[in-house]
């Protein structure tokens, strides 16, 4: 099977951690996001991915320069200008030489991470003959996602981007990760701006051509701070797999410095007295002597100076220096 992911946003709810790298490429526990979703695919039979370019494309070629990714084929795409979902999707479809013969091929989002079953995904699809089929979780708080109603037998009858209002009509919301037969192509007009959330689903929607699969599977949408700093410490805690080590053995970490439930990565240097939790830092940071990093992110070659604190969700862009006893809470730097 062959699948597009959608990388091409501009990451802007990650800024300063992603004006000089795309949201995809950002490390989760020393290395690139996007490895965890193309590895996930791999699992489930996807032996070649087209990854739907934009912001930064530069960063995905230089990091997988002989095409491959996870054991996977890449093929590398690049929008002429932002066409939104169902646009990217269509000028993917056809700018990496997909058509009809390829038959069910799957779309996600590059910044979702989830151990979804697509096997059982796929058998849905087919078994319901579904033009589409998408995947859903419930979530405690669905008025910022897209909305799904279903019938039990799982045919989607209504599609709401981001209700308004104080109720929902349903706490299963779209998960970003979809199968399309290749019709589906058709529905997408070329060369405008078209969202498959607000309007080819909804379309597919009144023609009974959409089906959904609930399941409630480990997901995390990598899109803010928090849920950047989540798909690290879940892997750290084992929720994923085996708890794995956070200390990277190239990083340099004084003695008397405290490291707890953290991610430090390879090159960098921890200073003696100083305290890091619930935090990553990213290669080469430097986090000096005596300074404190609370659920915060330090980017690449970033320096958190003598006795600073910085805490509550604040991001410290790459090469960027926090001033020697500074306090800084839910701050972006620059």
């Amino acid at each position: 099977m062959q699948a597009i992911l959608l990388v091409g946003g501009l990451g802007t709810r990650l800024r300063p951690l992603t004006l000089t790298t795309p949201k995809q490429m950002l490390p989760v526990l020393h290395r690139p996001m996007l490895e965890y979703a193309v590895s996930g695919l791999a699992r489930h039979g996807v032996d070649r991915v087209v990854l739907a370019l934009g912001y930064h494309d530069d960063a995905f070629r230089a990091a997988y320069p002989d095409g491959r990714c996870a054991g996977v084929e890449l093929c590398c795409v690049v929008e002429p200008e932002p066409l939104d979902t169902a646009g990217a999707i269509r000028f993917a479809f056809e700018a990496s030489g997909m058509d009809a013969s390829a038959g069910t091929f799957l779309v996600a989002n590059g910044d979702v991470i989830t151990d979804l079953d697509v096997g059982e995904m796929l058998r849905l699809h087919r078994s319901a003959g579904a033009e589409a089929t998408i995947h859903l979780i419930a979530v405690d708080d669905p008025f910022r996602y897209g909305v799904v109603v279903t019938d039990p037998g799982g045919r989607v009858s209504a599609f709401v981007e981001k209700p308004p209002g104080p109720r929902s009509p349903s706490s299963w919301i779209n998960a970003g990760t979809y199968l399309m037969e290749p019709s589906v192509i058709g529905r997408i007009d070329a060369g405008r701006r078209v969202s498959v959330e607000r309007e080819v689903f909804p379309a597919m929607v009144a023609d009974g051509a959409l089906w959904a699969l609930r399941q409630n599977t480990y997901w995390v949408d990598v899109g803010t701070p928090q849920a950047y700093l989540r798909a690290q410490l879940d892997l750290l805690d084992g929720r994923r797999g085996p708890a794995a080590a956070g200390v990277s053995a190239e990083a340099s970490v004084d003695a008397e410095a405290v490291i707890e439930r953290s991610v430090v990565m390879a090159g960098a240097v921890v200073g003696a007295g100083s305290v890091v939790r619930g935090s990553a830092v990213h290669s080469g940071a430097v986090i000096e002597a005596g300074a404190t990093v609370l659920d915060s992110v330090v980017g690449s070659g970033a320096t958190v100076g003598r006795g600073a604190r910085v805490a509550d969700g604040t991001l410290i862009g790459e090469r960027f220096t926090v001033a020697a006893g500074a306090d800084l809470s839910d701050a972006r730097v620059p």
